[in-house]
């Protein structure tokens, strides 16, 4: 689902409760109904929509009663920062997939699958404190990604429109791209990125080239 349409979803507090309570166990309507102090009618509306998202799914049971619970996982991350504003929906990873292969990690997962309830208890533990924390390393990685963009910034003027021509540098370092790309990229009107980097091209920062406007040097 696009994160746009997801924060849209969740900016409910309403449903934000309902995904809370279907979190700890499968609910029917007049459940949610009295534990949100909500009308049937409202919960049934709040269920619709997350039905559609796929956030949620229904079964009916012996007495014919209907209950929903969560479909599946899903992970919403928005980062705000001086340089931009950014969201992103990611889902779970395949089962397949090694995380000790990430050149940058280096992991100690000592158990396997298990039916023993306190090894599995044990791999909750450790499951909870990577998760933990990578949730550091990730807030770490934003800091210090500030912390360069800012540098950038500084080596390039250094006043109120500096942190535009970090993002511009930043873009075109691996490859080159054209006004029309990087406009996009930025959400910024062409006509205001081609003088940002004529002005770059003055100092001997950029340069464009038939490919594109690219930086002067890969140093």
């Amino acid at each position: 689902m696009d994160s746009a349409a997801l924060l849209d979803l969740l900016g409910n507090e309403n449903r934000r409760r309902i995904l809370r309570l279907l979190a700890r166990k499968p609910c029917y309507v007049t459940e949610i109904s009295e534990y949100l102090s909500v009308s049937p009618k409202a919960v049934i509306e709040h269920l619709r929509k997350l039905e559609e998202a796929g956030l949620i799914e229904s079964r009916v049971d012996d007495q014919r009663r209907k209950y929903f619970h969560i479909a599946r996982n899903v992970r919403l991350e928005v980062n705000v920062s001086p340089y931009g504003f950014a969201s992103k929906s990611a889902y779970p990873a395949n089962n397949s997939f090694d995380i000790t292969t990430c050149r940058h990690l280096s992991l100690d997962i000592s158990w396997d699958n298990t039916d023993e309830l306190d090894e599995l208890l044990g791999a909750l533990e450790d499951l909870e404190q990577l998760e933990n924390e990578l949730s550091l390393a990730q807030r770490w990685v934003q800091s210090r990604l500030c912390d360069v963009l800012d540098q950038v910034s500084e080596e390039v003027g250094g006043g109120p429109e500096s942190r535009i021509y970090a993002d511009l540098l930043a873009r075109i370092r691996t490859e080159p791209r054209s006004v029309g790309e990087l406009g996009g990229d930025l959400d910024v009107p062409r006509e205001v990125v081609a003088e940002l980097l004529e002005r770059m091209a003055d100092e001997g920062i950029v340069r464009r080239t038939e490919r594109g406007w690219e930086l002067t040097t890969n140093g």
